[in-house]
């Protein structure tokens, strides 16, 4: 067994060369501005040939096939009269293609908008709109989808269908690029239109350059020190940025391979890692909680992973999914698409989303700011500025903003006054700029960071703040509870807002129970006053719950068939809430 110093030593070895990887593989990336990806793939082509670069369900493409089609998706552009400030939307289910026509594309100037495949009617509609591109590319098991869309967009893209247009790919030259058909791109240029979750809103599109594709690309393959022999499995979405671009191009760019499924399935998962034999999983942390709550499976600790890299792994799952799945090591971060900063636990500190390390404090763009739940703005001193979080102070994460291409360069949305509501000026001198991640978070005396909530869903009651999250997880631990959602229902008569819970749970849960394990875990202006008992929840592509139906029906028994609860301290439990008592707290004749 590893002694105590050994691992400590072991651990902070691998933090060291996974930070100065990283910064070896980024160093020169500014300094050739036309090495764009889609360029970085004809080198990696000419380099590793006929070995793996992306493994599909319905297909595969080796490093020399990924570079031959994207030049073939470049000249289907280029033929079409597509070019530099073009947009095209892309509708494509996980697969090797989706990458390829991203690349291509992109290599000649075109904006391509990476799509929601599971997005219908009026909300597809207004992501096609909000980058008003002049083709679509769709598969055709999305054709009803796009179908749907068309008669809510007041300009309608031409349509195409991946599978005609294959043929048409398939007559065009997959040689080497001439230099009369480049297009003179550079980093500066836009690359892809990728889409905020929109769990509370409508989505955006968020602009996506070139540098910033090879910052993400290359700055996770050094953290993940990924090189020829390695396979990374991933099932998260391609039309989001770390199913896309983060999880795919860090493992193409060192030279091995990336496992695409088209959907997560906890059943199919761990053959699937097996059979493909891979040494990486890219996670998110539902993903995590899913496979955990799933039935002990044959093959899930006959793998070869050496690595488990994603973010959301919350605090109370780390050490069971890690120990369960014997995982060596796993490596949080956070990121945002459209953020301007980044933060990486490549130390695997349980339960921390990242840190800078000492060597980076210098330049590093993150700051706490206190936050005003009031109202949902940072709070300012006396003198107008920010006020800064001490160690353990939970604050909102911001990162500084510079105006020149890179890293902390903000590239905002298609809709400007989407960008500038992102943007908080004067935070810390008069004149300077910084964006709101919308993130709270706590940092310790270390520098680890460690994930709160997000500033729309903590909530004030009885004169205290709420993190929706840290009560979502204390409830995860009490006996028979399987999943947790919370947030804050108004109840008139009463200032700010009532925590309220939607659990799923499972064998030997009791409310008598969960009572209990509250008054234990939380204080009690925290624990939840009202419970509601779901079958399931309604989960994005991401596996993120949706809020917004649960916020809207609130505590109300006549806008669920759910059974409701509600915590009264006279009876010292948690009683049925049917309409009478719904009545009467509405009224004020019970206290709350």
């Amino acid at each position: 067994m590893m002694s105590a110093g050994a691992a400590v030593a072991r651990a902070g070895s691998s933090a060291a060369g996974g930070w100065l990887g990283a910064l070896e593989r980024t160093a020169r990336i500014g300094q050739q501005p036309w090495r764009t990806l889609p360029r970085v793939i004809d080198e990696l082509g000419e380099r590793h040939g006929e070995a793996p670069a992306l493994i599909g369900e319905r297909g595969r493409l080796s490093h020399a096939g990924l570079a031959a089609l994207c030049r073939r998706y470049a000249r289907w552009a280029l033929a079409q009269g597509l070019g530099p400030g073009a947009a095209v939307g892309l509708m494509l289910p996980n697969g090797p293609d989706t990458m390829a026509a991203w690349l291509g594309l992109s290599r000649v100037g075109v904006r391509v908008a990476l799509l929601n495949t599971h997005l219908t009617g009026a909300g597809l509609a207004h992501c096609i709109a909000a980058a008003s591109p002049s083709h679509l590319i769709v598969g055709p098991e999305l054709r009803a989808a796009c179908e749907g869309a068309a008669p809510h967009l007041a300009e309608r893209p031409r349509l195409l269908w991946a599978d005609d247009l294959a043929g048409a790919l398939a007559a065009l030259d997959p040689g080497p690029f001439a230099a009369a058909e480049e297009r003179g791109v550079t980093l500066a240029d836009t690359a892809l239109y990728i889409y905020t979750s929109g769990t509370t809103g409508l989505p955006k599109a968020a602009r996506v350059s070139h540098h910033r594709v090879m910052t993400w690309s290359h700055w996770f393959a050094g953290l993940n020190a990924t090189g020829p022999t390695d396979r990374l499995y991933s099932c998260l979405p391609m039309y989001h940025s770390v199913g896309g671009v983060v999880a795919p191009g860090s493992v193409i760019v060192g030279g091995g391979a990336a496992v695409l499924r088209e959907r997560f399935s906890a059943r199919r998962f761990w053959d699937d890692v097996v059979a493909e034999r891979c040494t990486i999983i890219q996670y998110i942390g539902e993903l995590c909680r899913y496979l955990l709550n799933a039935p002990a499976h044959p093959l899930e600790r006959a793998h070869a992973l050496r690595l488990a890299t994603g973010n959301g792994l919350r605090p109370e799952i780390w050490e069971a999914f890690q120990a369960r799945f014997a995982i060596p090591r796993i490596l949080e971060f956070y990121a945002a698409t459209e953020g301007t900063l980044s933060l990486c636990n490549v130390e695997g500190r349980v339960g921390a989303v990242g840190r800078v390390p000492p060597f980076l404090a210098h330049s590093s763009p993150a700051a706490l700011v206190r936050h005003d739940p009031e109202t949902g703005a940072p709070a300012r001193g006396p003198d107008g500025l920010c006020l800064r979080c001490p160690p353990g102070e939970a604050g909102e994460l911001i990162g500084r903003l510079a105006r020149e291409v890179g890293s902390q360069r903000f590239e905002g949305y298609t809709s400007e006054a989407a960008s500038e509501a992102k943007v908080l000026r004067d935070v810390f001198a008069p004149g300077d700029a910084w964006f709101r991640t919308g993130d709270l978070m706590r940092v310790d005396r270390q520098g680890f960071y460690s994930f709160v909530d997000r500033v729309g869903d903590t909530f004030r009651w009885k004169g205290e703040n709420v993190a929706t999250t840290e009560v979502a997880a204390a409830l995860a631990r009490a006996p028979g509870v399987t999943e947790a959602v919370v947030y804050g229902v108004a109840v008139p008569g009463t200032e700010g807002r009532a925590g309220m819970a939607a659990l799923t749970v499972a064998e030997g849960f009791e409310l008598a129970g969960l009572r209990a394990h509250l008054a234990a875990e939380l204080p009690a202006y925290a624990r939840p006053l009202f419970l509601r008992l779901c079958r399931d929840f309604e989960i994005t592509e991401t596996f993120k719950q949706k809020k917004q139906a649960l916020v809207e029906a609130g505590f109300d028994p006549a806008r669920t068939g759910d059974p409701l609860y509600f915590d009264d301290a006279a009876q010292g439990a948690y009683v049925p809430l049917d309409a009478e008592l719904h009545g009467r707290i509405v009224g004020g004749d019970v206290r709350v």
